[in-house]
């Protein structure tokens, strides 16, 4: 798929399990060891940390609607996502974004 980074107002909610939905900006979407990552960070005024990016195992569809995120649950996974993650935000691409803003 190749890194994705959605237009200012891209957004997506979040849905957990004790009932709290959650509006959160879409970071990009971005692969690494052979599956694609979405990294979400949340909305102002939610009472939520802002600062903290949720990254899920992201399964696209044509339909927005059934586009489907996976908990990341084991440390290798997560290691290797939050390194590409960390990339991701130290490439010239992501820096072109922000300061286009």
């Amino acid at each position: 798929m190749g890194t994705f980074i959605p237009e200012e107002n891209d957004t997506m909610t979040l849905s957990f399990d004790d009932g709290a939905d959650i509006e959160c900006a879409v970071v990009a979407v971005f692969p690494a060891g052979g599956k694609d990552y979405i990294a979400l960070l949340p909305l102002e005024g939610q009472g939520v940390d802002e600062d903290e990016v949720y990254i899920y195992r992201f399964i696209g569809a044509e339909n927005e609607d059934d586009v489907k995120l996976e908990d990341i649950d084991n440390d290798e996974e997560w290691e290797m996502v939050s390194d590409a993650f960390d990339e991701l935000l130290d490439s010239e691409e992501f820096d072109e974004i922000f300061e286009e803003e």
